[in-house]
């Protein structure tokens, strides 16, 4: 069941209209780290999760996702502005002008199709959780470049916004994580003394300042640590 509330989850406002930055701010909405990605990532995840804290941790999370495109997609449309003429894209996907007349769509900032590949399940909870932390690291990337690119103070509030929420789900995805980390397809393996061991194939380093003859393997080439 799902509520939807018509206050945003955090006020947004530019404070001039870039359809340029529009165009790149589309990476967020359908692109491949974006919100809707994440949301229907956990969601789709949760579904077989039998630890009812951490399946509702998933669908808590995926339901702020959601609100998160709202707020991405509220954006872009104050940033398109009211006119549909191309000749304002300088760079980027021109979809918005064509075909859906500047409707924020599921298109990434190249005009290509959200799609569900870039959904990653695998049932196996300790791989998940790995895969929505590094989801997490991967989307704060996209808005650090995002947020260089523009010096928009209210879009960059948005922008600041975003990126502390997603440092707070990998901070829950990291801690859900160390609660299962022995369970599962890490329980299944990496229980044999091949498991610690360390190949050492870049010697002899090349003699440059990044060489180190002293330097020693680490410390888990050892069997039996």
């Amino acid at each position: 069941m799902f509520k939807h509330e018509k206050q945003l989850l955090h006020p947004v406002g530019i404070e001039k209209v870039n359809p340029q930055y529009a165009a790149l701010l589309q990476e967020q909405l359908g692109g491949g780290n974006g919100e809707l990605k994440a949301a229907l990532q956990y969601m789709s995840q949760s579904f077989r999760i039998k630890d009812q804290a951490i399946k509702d941790l998933f669908m808590d999370i995926a339901s702020e996702e959601l609100s998160h495109m709202e707020m991405v997609a509220t954006t872009i449309n104050l940033l398109n502005g009211h006119d549909v003429d191309y000749t304002t894209i300088d760079a980027g996907e021109i979809q918005t002008h064509v075909i859906l007349g500047l409707s924020p769509g599921l298109i990434n900032s190249s005009g290509y199709s959200w799609n569900a590949d870039y959904v990653t399940v695998t049932g196996d909870l300790c791989a998940d959780l790995l895969s929505n932390i590094a989801s997490e690291q991967r989307a704060k990337v996209v808005y650090e470049y995002l947020y260089r690119q523009i010096n928009d103070k209210r879009v960059r509030e948005t922008i600041d916004f975003l990126l502390n929420r997603e440092e707070a789900h990998n901070a829950l995805f990291r801690e859900a994580f160390n609660k299962v980390q022995n369970t599962g397809s890490n329980k299944d393996f990496g229980v044999t003394k091949d498991s610690k061991l360390y190949f050492d194939l870049s010697s002899p380093s090349p003699a440059n300042k990044f060489s180190n003859p002293e330097a020693t393997p680490p410390s888990f080439n050892k069997p039996n640590s």
